[in-house]
């Protein structure tokens, strides 16, 4: 069987231990130097930079996120093992793991760290998708011959690398389409190297859950389950007319997916199609105050995002929760692109004000789409506002500043609402 030191880089008989360094990082398989669609993926990428960049947290558990009403980011696996999740409200993360400690996050600094990485890949592969900062699609197909190597060597290289020059791990999955490649990342992680080969598919896919399959989430999963659908196993079951007629397209996807089927390329050209942020509230409020404090941080994070990718979006989106649950959507076309917190926020405040409910919100939202490169953005200014041009300048001054002196050397008041 095929295998390969992870440690040292050089093939070695499957065994729990390499025969030249005496590693147990070894992978083996048998088609481990026949497949090529990889998903890589960082491990807690935003905690590992933050680590990286302070030795003092290397073996704290760390919590990337907002205050006390946030909710967070991501999180290291010190704290994943006493439960914290991603998206998890920071109050109910810090009664699971009350010593954690918690950072704000530096999108700047994520983003050239990505950027890095992305370089990396490329003299790898083209063919790379990238689905967010810290994970990507590669297909490595025909790329043996130049490397002279597969591409699990090729893989296993990458990741190294990226330990030593970066500081960050990552963990790969290797499969033989997007579906399985996904799923294989993460079954060993941090730092692993997990192989789905095309002869086991059906087998290792048999009594999962269908919570694996990506976008699968809590609204779907129980649509599933109401139709008896909980495994792998039970979707076989199903005539694939039957799925395309309970479950619409998502019904075909599914009756494909049991099988591990995915034609999907690898597409190094898949646009971003907007940048969002929204936060779920501890307690649903109403208050004013607190629902424009929280605009106005969403706002600056698109901002920082879409400045970061150097993307503009012309249209703004308001997103609504109540506390019955109705989601309220508004949405405003500009007349050219911004990629400016001021603009962002004042438009969403406008969507916000328009949309006339008094609350109580559980959920709060903004983002921007229709997006383009950012050179056509914040042309024309406002005719109606002719103070705006003034606050464009100021919040590219700020940001020189915060780039030089760090994200808290200029904070606006309504920030600390």
């Amino acid at each position: 069987m095929p295998a390969l030191c992870r440690a040292c880089l050089t093939p070695t008989p499957a065994a729990p231990r390499c025969v030249t360094c005496g590693s147990p990082r070894v992978v083996a398989h048998d088609e481990l130097f026949d497949l090529s669609i990889a998903h890589m993926d960082c491990d807690a990428f935003y905690a590992s930079v933050e680590k990286r960049d302070n030795p003092e947290l290397r073996d704290k558990p760390v919590i990337i996120g907002g205050g006390r009403r946030g909710v967070v980011s991501t999180a290291c696996y010190i704290a994943r093992i006493k439960g914290v999740r991603s998206a998890m409200p920071m109050f109910q993360a810090l009664k699971l793991c009350p010593e954690a400690v918690v950072v704000k996050g530096r999108m700047n600094t994520y983003v050239e760290v990505s950027k890095q990485i992305r370089a990396m890949m490329e003299e790898l592969t083209p063919d790379i998708e990238p689905l967010s900062l810290d994970e990507a699609f590669l297909d490595l197909s025909g790329t043996a011959r130049l490397h002279g190597q597969p591409p699990a060597v090729m893989l296993a290289k990458l990741t190294a690398r990226m330990e030593a020059e970066l500081g960050i791990s990552g963990s790969i999955g290797l499969s033989h389409n997007k579906f399985l490649a996904k799923v294989a990342s993460d079954l060993d992680k941090p730092r692993g190297f997990s192989v789905i080969g095309e002869a086991e598919t059906n087998a290792f896919l048999f009594d999962k859950p269908v919570s694996m399959i990506w976008g699968v989430g809590a609204v779907t999963r129980d649509s599933l389950e109401k139709a008896g659908i909980r495994t792998f196993a039970d979707l076989l079951r199903w005539d694939r007319k039957e799925l395309g007629a309970r479950f619409g397209s998502m019904g075909d996807r599914l009756w494909h997916l049991a099988r591990g089927q995915d034609r999907r390329r690898v597409s190094a050209h898949s646009p971003v199609k907007g940048i969002s942020n929204e936060t779920t509230f501890h307690d649903d409020t109403a208050s004013l105050d607190i629902l424009d404090g929280h605009l106005w941080r969403m706002s600056e994070k698109v901002s920082d995002r879409a400045k970061a990718k150097g993307i503009a979006g012309r249209v703004v989106t308001l997103k609504l929760k109540t506390a019955d649950f109705k989601i309220i959507t508004r949405r405003q076309s500009l007349r050219d692109a911004t990629q400016m917190a001021d603009r962002v926020y004042r438009t969403a405040r406008g969507l916000f004000d328009q949309a006339g409910h008094p609350g109580p919100f559980r959920l709060l939202g903004v983002g921007i789409s229709d997006l383009m490169p950012e050179t056509g953005a914040d042309l024309s200014g406002d005719l109606l506002d002719p103070d705006a041009g003034k606050r464009g300048k100021a919040e590219r001054a700020t940001d020189r500043i915060r780039n030089r002196f760090g994200p808290d050397a200029i904070i606006k008041g309504r920030s600390l609402r």
